[in-house]
């Protein structure tokens, strides 16, 4: 029997942890999985915990208003550290880069504890981008035991490194959660769906943005929210449809700049399924998210990735994304390329998913089974 604590903090990491955490169930007999989360963000965790019907065995519920990572990340180490004396597992399991990963991560170091990590071998190689992840993972990678990494090009970032022992690449469990969820919407019914979204015209081309990385702050955030305005202003055939990050960085600025326009909708932040389900209907996308880049390879939705950076290289090189940084004139380019050129549109559907089949949380319990 192999004890595991599995460990985060955050809805991506809920997301993607989620396939494994379900399907390790079909193993009780030779898996003691727990469950414990930091809530580094409580509420956008609690939904998508809500719609996996995952309910955790320990809560140390470290979330504070307008917390730094400093904080944070020193809370969090003494409160893991406390957790793992007690339980005594013989794994934690954490996905990413987050500093719930990396602190969770150092705290079962100390207490030399194995560590399997999740998305493992995903580099920029500057540091500061994205910052903190980049170093996190980085960090991550030195300490772990076993690293599943979802590319092979993850993976030779690893060997370059010197990591070469239980490295083992499966693909990305997003596309395991991905599949999961559309299941459960067709199998529900997409009505409250259409419902909640009946504000937008689905006959026209929806543009789904999300920008919220520290990143973007200031500058990068008026320059997107510029594109927007020129994209909204000079097409009347998209609607443009923003969840608006509740970080006031970024809320503030976009509610100023956008409110305005009556092809731009700014909502609140949705919910898994929604966001899901609103992605799946759109016909491009905006986003400096990392999740999103992996998550539209899987519908196969073309991307523009408004960063300077990514470590999802592999929807570049497949012809899904395209970096564009915060170039007020880049997007507004790739943008109107995409939605006048059906060529390049229709190509993007031919392409083959570098993030796999949807198998990956299988094949990594198989593997930690062996």
């Amino acid at each position: 029997m192999k004890k595991i604590l599995v460990i985060f903090g955050t809805r991506p990491e809920a997301i993607k942890l989620a396939p494994i955490i379900i399907n390790s169930r079909k193993w009780k007999s030779k898996i003691k999985l727990k469950v414990c989360i930091t809530a580094q963000h409580r509420e956008m965790l609690d939904q998508v915990l809500k719609f996996f019907d995952i309910k955790p065995d320990y809560d140390l519920n470290l979330m504070t208003k307008n917390q730094t990572l400093s904080c944070f990340s020193s809370r969090s180490l003494i409160k893991v550290s406390n957790l793992l004396n007690q339980l005594s597992p013989d794994y934690i399991m954490i996905q990413g880069d987050t500093t719930t990963s990396f602190i969770s991560s150092l705290a079962a170091f100390y207490n030399k504890i194995k560590i399997i990590h999740i998305e493992a071998g995903l580099r920029t190689y500057n540091k500061y981008s994205p910052f903190p992840e980049e170093i996190n993972r980085v960090l991550i990678s030195h300490i772990a035991d076993y690293h599943f990494a979802p590319t092979e090009i993850a993976k030779k970032n690893l060997l370059k490194e010197g990591i070469n022992k239980n490295v083992f690449v499966v693909g990305n469990t997003i596309v395991d959660a991905l599949n999961m969820t559309l299941d459960i919407i067709k199998n529900k019914g997409e009505g409250k769906y259409l419902n909640f979204f009946n504000f937008l015209n689905f006959s026209k081309k929806i543009i789904l943005v999300t920008a919220h990385r520290r990143e973007s702050f200031g500058e990068g955030i008026s320059n997107i929210c510029e594109a927007i305005k020129i994209i909204a202003t000079n097409r009347n055939d998209v609607e443009i449809v923003y969840p608006v990050h509740l970080n006031p960085n970024i809320r503030n600025v976009v509610i100023d700049e956008l409110k305005n326009f009556k092809n731009v909708f700014l909502i609140e932040p949705l919910e898994y399924s929604y966001f899901i389900w609103l992605m799946s209907k759109s016909y491009l996308i905006l986003t400096d998210s990392g999740g999103v880049q992996e998550e539209v390879a899987a519908l196969k939705k073309p991307c523009i990735i408004m960063r300077e950076l990514t470590e999802r290289i592999e929807v570049v090189k497949a012809g899904i994304g395209k970096i564009v940084g915060t170039d007020v004139g880049r997007i507004v380019r790739e943008v109107n390329n995409l939605l006048d050129s059906k060529l390049s549109y229709s190509n993007i559907s031919k392409i083959k998913n570098p993030y796999g089949d949807g198998n990956s949380s299988l094949l990594i319990l198989e593997k930690l089974l062996n």
